[in-house]
């Protein structure tokens, strides 16, 4: 289970130091073998990062999803299309491929957020001002999902 949020460097080659607290699990649950691709959105451009294991089992479920669907095409292209095998190094450093960090806008300081399952990798600017958007946001009374309703925080 992957939570929290640190804020990194990147060094000049685009490899990320994974933060010791995640590194062990990451080496024991796929060996140190991950997943990294975009995600679905195109205002809020980050990198999503699984791992090897996990990452297995959403492209099971999105390749049996119907091809002659429309959102179906959309979304396959787009995490699977960039999905890219990454490593970790002996010194604990992934490369983040040049491709996907132009997507991210990806500089030198990006912020890796913990989502349970996976991470996210954001430029350290991008984080700030979405992250400052949702604390401001209200949210409206109305209707929840069936899986919110069951949920007890």
């Amino acid at each position: 289970m992957f939570r929290g949020v640190n804020t990194l460097n990147l060094d000049v080659k685009g490899r990320l130091a994974i933060p010791a607290r995640y590194r062990d699990d990451l080496l024991r649950q796929s060996e140190g073998r991950l997943v990294i691709t975009i995600n679905d959105s195109n205002s809020e451009r980050c990198l999503w990062v699984y791992p090897l294991d996990e990452w297995e089992e959403i492209e099971r479920k999105l390749v049996r999803l119907p091809s002659l669907d429309a959102h179906t095409r959309r979304l396959k292209r787009i995490l699977i299309g960039h999905a890219t095998d990454c490593d970790i190094d002996a010194s604990g450093r992934v490369l983040l491929p040049g491709p996907l960090r132009e997507y991210a806008g990806l500089k030198k300081r990006v912020v890796m957020i913990g989502q349970g399952n996976k991470f996210e990798i954001w430029s350290e600017e991008l984080w700030g001002a979405h992250r400052d958007e949702w604390l401001s946001q209200t949210v409206e009374d109305g209707p929840l999902t069936v899986e919110l309703e069951s949920l007890s925080l």
